[in-house]
């Protein structure tokens, strides 16, 4: 075989090989309303079965301020470590009873802050052992193909494939077993795909 052609024949075959996958790759765009047709913000919503590399564990920050943890909702990667700040004239003393992630952070002051390292995937429900009211939720990821919906009820999945795609979503006031609920959608519409969910009740003003 003459040189000249293996050189150009390698090219062109790369190339054709990074066509299918190159046309696999697809986003899905969501967009979640309540019963009311209003925006519901601070859903997560997992891709199940698509394949990609684990997101690197990160830092993180929430703090809490007039009395209430911002933001109220975090998504992190497995393994994060996240502070919580206490930007109030007041004492706090946050904890979580969640399996897996379990911690207690105890009473701190004005001006400090304590981190946590969250190594298990899942819901951890945060509070804060002196005013009941504040209320938190960190949500652990373990797949590449995730998101939260932001202000308009949009959320944006990467890479995640053409064709019939399972999402898991899940929302701290979600009408559904665990607060989260499984549905099938179809990435091939370049259109954001409607979906709506029934919550037990409006969110609190403090976080909404």
């Amino acid at each position: 075989m003459n040189i000249r052609r293996v050189a150009i024949f390698l090219p062109v075959a790369a190339l054709a090989l990074a066509l299918p996958q190159a046309a696999q790759a697809a986003d899905a765009s969501v967009i979640l309303t309540d019963s009311s047709g209003r925006p519901v913000r601070d859903a997560v919503v997992i891709a199940d079965g698509v394949t990609g590399p684990a997101p690197r564990p990160r830092k993180f920050r929430i703090t809490q301020r007039d009395m209430a943890f911002h933001p109220f909702v975090l998504v992190v990667p497995t393994g994060s470590s996240v502070e919580f700040a206490n930007l109030d004239p007041f004492r706090h003393h946050v904890y979580s009873f969640s399996r897996g992630n379990k911690f207690e952070l105890r009473l701190f002051g004005k001006g400090e802050s304590r981190s946590i390292s969250f190594n298990t995937p899942g819901v951890a429900a945060i509070g804060c052992n002196i005013h009941d009211s504040m209320s938190a939720f960190v949500y652990v990821v373990s797949t590449s193909a995730f998101g939260q919906s932001d202000a308009d009820g949009r959320v944006v999945l990467r890479d995640v494939g053409t064709g019939r795609v399972n999402l898991r979503i899940w929302h701290p006031l979600l009408r559904a077993p665990g607060n989260q609920l499984s549905i099938a959608v179809d990435t091939n519409t370049k259109r954001p795909i409607p979906v709506q969910l029934k919550l037990r009740q409006l969110a609190p003003a403090s976080h909404y």
